[in-house]
């Protein structure tokens, strides 16, 4: 897993990546600009910012906007509470917010949270049982959803897209669950993605996905 680690102070982003690094490979900038130029260069499976970058707010939504577009999930830190936070950040959404003052604790749960949805979402790829005929229904006009467990919204979910189908994905309620693209390719929002690839559908809006030759794909909701 890849973590993009943006954090303006010093001992605490050495701190954080430190221990972050005992779950994933990660990418620590403290500068609003060095972390836009980083993601639209790579890609990462949680993109951790400060709220405030810089001493100013707008660093952490520009962060939040640029991951977003390419479809990664993105955990705000800050010292304000979850709905103090929500409300600056409207109308986007973090997908986790980790409060200050944390311990090691909370650090090491984030990550494991994504770490764990990636990780299950490939064992789903790989063992590839697909529900039968008579699970999958229609959800759109050339889209077509089946559950791989009891209907609920935390259930497994597989969505096959027909040849030049699109739909505004939101397969799992409010978002925030990871998907594994098996086979064919996907555009989402403008960027194009092949499989075998790992995406976020974060919370807030519904993306535009859209596809020229058809695809399949697994999806799960994070927990928590």
């Amino acid at each position: 897993m890849k973590v993009l680690l943006v954090e303006d102070d010093a001992s605490l982003r050495e701190g954080m990546a430190e221990i972050i690094g005992e779950l994933a490979d990660v990418r620590a900038v403290g500068a609003e600009a060095e972390a836009l130029a980083t993601l639209a260069a790579e890609r990462f499976d949680l993109v951790i910012t400060d709220l405030r970058i810089g001493n100013h707010e707008q660093g952490g939504r520009s962060v939040l906007e640029a991951a977003r577009r390419r479809q990664q999930a993105v955990a705000i830190v800050s010292a304000a509470a979850p709905e103090e936070v929500a409300r600056t950040l409207r109308p986007h959404e973090p997908d986790a917010v980790l409060v200050k003052p944390f311990q090691l604790d909370d650090i090491v749960g984030l990550g494991e949270r994504f770490l764990a949805l990636r990780k299950e979402v490939e064992r789903l790829a790989t063992a590839r049982v697909l529900p039968p005929e008579a699970a999958w229904t229609e959800l759109s006009a050339g889209v077509r959803v089946a559950s791989t467990g009891p209907e609920s919204e935390a259930a497994p979910r597989w969505v096959r897209l027909a040849p030049g189908s699109g739909f505004a994905w939101r397969v799992h309620g409010q978002g925030r669950e990871g998907v594994l693209l098996v086979e064919g390719g996907v555009e989402v929002q403008g960027e194009r993605h092949i499989a075998p690839c790992y995406l976020f559908i974060g919370a807030g809006p519904a993306p535009e996905v859209r596809t020229r030759e058809g695809c399949l794909a697994v999806t799960l909701p994070l927990k928590g």
